[in-house]
Order: C-alpha cells, then structure tokens, then sequence
C-alpha cells in the first residue's frame, strides 16, 4: 500500500527558515538529482521579473504551478535561483514520513506538511502568515496530485483561494498591502525522438503480460493495447471478467464498482466530481478509527484493503479520454507509458535528457473584499492562464480511449 495513507496522528512539521543551508543544499544536489532521477539537464525560466518586481515591493507573493510530474517540487530551484528567493512550498505530511533524511532535506528546502485527510489549520495558518508577511514566496499546487500531463489540468483545490483571500483581509487590514496570485506554467520536454525512448519501457511490459514485442504496431495501437491489457487484469481480479465497451466506459465502470460501495459505507452515497475530491474525503472518514486505535486488527486490515481500491480508482481516473491520437505531440506518448509502467511495475524509468520550462504568468491581485457572482472567480482565472501559457486543449479527465 501506498504511504501516502498514514495511520498515524498527525502533527504538523514546520519549515527550516533559515538562508543558508537551502542555498548550499540547492546548488549541491538539486541539479544533481534533477539529471540523476529524472534525466533534466536544462531549465528555461520566463517571467522571473514579474516575481522580482512584487518582491521588491513588499507584496505577498503566492507562486501556483500545474503539476505534471514528480521533478515539479525539484524544478522550483530553477525558479528561486532565477528569483533570488527562497520559497516556502506546502507538501504532503506523507513526504515527512518516508524516512529521517527525506524529512530533512525537504524542511531544509522550505517544505511545511499539509493534511490532505482533514483540516490542518496549522498549515493553513503558517501559509497566510508568509504571504501577510511577505517574507518568502508561497508555493501551493492547486491540483492536488502529480497528473503526468503537460497538457491538461485536472481540477483545482479550492482551497488556495482561502488561503489567498484570508492573507489578503489581513494585509488589507495591517498595512493595506497587497497578495498577488502568480500561476507557474511547467512545461517538460525530451529532447530525444520519443518513440525511441519508450520503446524499452513497452517491450518490458509486454514482456510482463508474456508477448512478444508489439513492434508491428503503430505506437498509438501499441500503447493501447498495453492499456486494454492493464485495465483487463483489473477488470479480472474485481468484477470477475473482461468488460465490454471502449476504454473510457470500461474503466469508467471499473471506477464506480470500487468506491460506490466506499462512498455508500462512509458517506451519504455515491458522489459527483472528480475522484481526487472524492478521495480525500474517503480517506478522511476512514482513517478517523484507525488513527484513534478505535478499531481491532481485523478491521484494520479491512480498511486498509478498502484504501487499495481508492488507489487504483484514482490511478484510472488519471487516465485522460482523448488524449492520445494519431496526430498527438511526442511527449503525450511519453507522459502515458510512463504512467502506465508506474502503475504497473511501480517505478517509471529516467527519460534522458529532458528540459523544464518555467512560465511566470502576469500576477492575479488577490482582492480582500467579497467578489460579484458573476465575476470570474479567483481559481478561474487561475485555469485560465495556466491553460493560456501552457497552450492546452480543453480535455476532461477521464480514461484514455
């Protein structure tokens, strides 16, 4: 099972706030393990003078990118040094419990735990007291959860907007300054053909499924076929047999048979919106036994199994329909195998040499005051010019057909 579920009481883990040893662990090993773990080699950073400019003059500065791939934490060095700033970054409290070295290096780096199964009004108030402050940028992912696609948000967290507009009263009211909201576009490329790149990770996967390489295949089919395979060992182990119907219906029903029978247990009945949303709140009415100790090990283990199946609901939600086609960018071939091979071997392999670019978007003014219903919202505007400078579709999430 995944870490990130810890049945544990949770206490929340404040940031190192001193300059000197992010800046000496930055330039020591953030470029290192960039290259090392995840094959980037380049940064291009845009907009940097935007950031430059608000920190001059004392603002509040809330720094908000899209979230397509585990380096995105790593990147934002690019960003600090292209800045001169430090950040402080809210992360997952499961990133402080893997370990006493992990723990460290990433308080070290400016990181403060979030808990993503209930309120933690510790984080959210130490979030507002650095923008009412405007010691550091804040950096927040509005989406909640690595997507594995340049070219598509999924939904945003509302709750960046209360953090915002809570630091915004404040300021307002302390010295009437202001909280400036600038969305963060990250953009990966491999700088390789990619068809040659993936190619060792689908023959290994073929070979787990006992084929013989797929190599007569276009790519397109070929990846396909990897899914329709991965998505029917599935189909198999929970609902007895390989359904009918393309991709999306199938992994779509295959999503309803796993957390229906959760959300009818733990909640008042089967939920709309996005499984990420409806996760987090699954995960927050189950734990609440186990972390009491309430509950004897049978159910403990129940639970536990019942998390499983949250897990692998999520990882097929994550799974865009549309997003592959024939004429589709290289990279999109990429971002889906590399899913694929995570999820179904655990790991995705190092993709070499890649570059990241780092868009500052022009800052959105966090008001302080109670907005017209009829004006855009603050998360609004937000996707809007993510979507802008990253250039993307208007795809909805849902399984890859």
């Amino acid at each position: 099972m995944s870490r990130v579920v810890i049945d544990q009481s949770y206490e929340f883990v404040a940031p190192h706030r001193g300059g000197f040893l992010p800046r000496v662990l930055g330039q020591l090993l953030l470029p290192r393990t960039l290259n090392r773990s995840f094959g980037i080699k380049s940064a291009h950073v845009q907009g940097q003078e935007k950031i430059r400019e608000a920190k001059n003059a004392g603002h509040g500065i809330l720094v908000t990118p899209n979230h397509p791939h585990p380096a995105d934490p790593l990147t934002l060095f690019h960003l600090s040094r292209a800045t001169d700033s430090l950040f402080y970054v809210m992360a997952s409290w499961h990133l402080f419990m893997e370990g006493a070295l992990q723990r460290f290096l990433i308080r070290s780096m400016g990181a403060f735990s979030i808990y993503r199964e209930g309120i933690d009004r510790s984080s959210l108030q130490f979030a507002m007291e650095v923008l009412e402050s405007g010691d550091r940028p804040l950096v927040i992912f509005p989406e909640g959860a690595v997507t594995r696609t340049n070219d598509l948000l999924s939904p945003l967290m509302d709750g960046v907007a209360t953090i915002a507009r809570g630091a915004a009263r404040k300021r307002a009211k302390a010295d009437g300054g202001k909280v400036l909201l600038f969305p963060l576009a990250l953009r990966y490329q491999l700088e390789t053909p990619v068809e040659e790149a993936i190619e060792p990770a689908l023959q290994e996967m073929e070979e787990r499924l006992s084929w013989n390489p797929q190599t007569q295949l276009p790519m397109l089919e070929r990846v396909r076929k990897v899914a329709r395979a991965l998505l029917s060992l599935k189909e198999i182990e929970f609902l007895g047999e390989v359904q009918s119907g393309d991709l999306f219906e199938r992994s779509s029903r295959l999503i309803d048979h796993l957390i229906h029978p959760l959300e009818k247990e733990w909640l008042s009945g089967p939920q709309d919106g996005d499984i990420v949303r409806r996760g987090k709140d699954l995960r927050s009415a189950i734990l609440k036994g186990m972390v009491s100790g309430d509950i004897d090990d049978e159910e403990r283990d129940r639970r536990w199994k019942q998390f499983r199946s949250l897990e692998l609901a999520q990882k097929i939600s994550l799974y865009p329909r549309g997003y592959l086609s024939e004429d589709a960018p290289p990279d999109r071939f990429l971002e889906t195998v590399e899913r694929l091979e995570e999820d179904f071997t655990g790991k995705a392999r190092r993709y070499s040499p890649r570059s990241v670019t780092l868009t500052v978007c022009d800052p959105l003014e966090v008001s302080a005051e109670k907005q017209p219903d009829d004006s855009p919202s603050l998360m609004d505007q937000l996707e809007s010019q993510l979507e802008e400078a990253l250039g993307i579709e208007d795809l909805r999430f849902g399984a890859e057909q």
